[in-house]
C-alpha cells in the first residue's frame, strides 16, 4: 500500500511540475502576441509612410522629428530608411512567427504528456479503490 502512495505523491508532483511548465509556455504565448500585434501595427504605419512618400515630388521638403526637433531630410533618405524599417519589421514578424508555432508545439506536447499523468493517477486511484 505505501509504495502506491508514494508512486502517486511521485505522479501528483510530476503532474505539478508540468502544469506549471505549461503555465509558463502559456504567458510566453501571451506575450509573443503582444509584442507581434505591436510590430504589426508597426508595420502598417510605415507602410502608410512609404505611401505618403511615394506621393511627393522629389524637390518636396521632407522633415524628420529627431526629440524635440524637425530635422530636414532627403526624400531618398527618408525612403531609403522607412523601406529598411518596413524591412526589419518583417523579419522580426517573421522570427515572432516561427517562435510562435515553436511555443504552440511545445504547449501541445505539454497538455499531451499531462493528460497522460492524469490518466496514470486516475488508475493507480482506481487501482487502490478496487483494494
Amino acid at each position: 500500500m505505501s509504495s502506491s502512495s508514494t508512486a502517486l505523491r511521485d505522479l501528483q508532483s510530476d503532474l505539478e511540475n508540468k502544469a506549471n511548465d505549461l503555465s509558463k509556455l502559456q504567458k510566453d504565448i501571451a506575450k509573443n502576441h503582444q509584442v507581434r500585434k505591436k510590430y504589426t501595427i508597426q508595420l502598417g504605419e510605415n507602410e502608410l509612410v512609404l505611401k505618403e512618400l511615394d506621393l511627393l515630388k522629389e524637390d518636396a521638403n521632407v522633415y524628420k522629428l529627431i526629440g524635440p526637433v524637425l530635422v530636414k531630410q532627403d526624400l531618398a533618405e527618408a525612403n531609403a530608411n522607412v523601406r529598411k524599417r518596413i524591412e526589419y519589421i518583417s523579419a522580426e514578424l517573421k522570427r515572432l512567427d516561427s517562435s510562435l508555432q515553436d511555443l504552440e508545439e511545445k504547449q501541445h506536447s505539454k497538455r499531451e504528456a499531462i493528460l497522460k499523468v492524469q490518466q496514470r493517477i486516475q488508475s493507480l486511484q482506481a487501482g487502490k479503490a478496487k483494494a
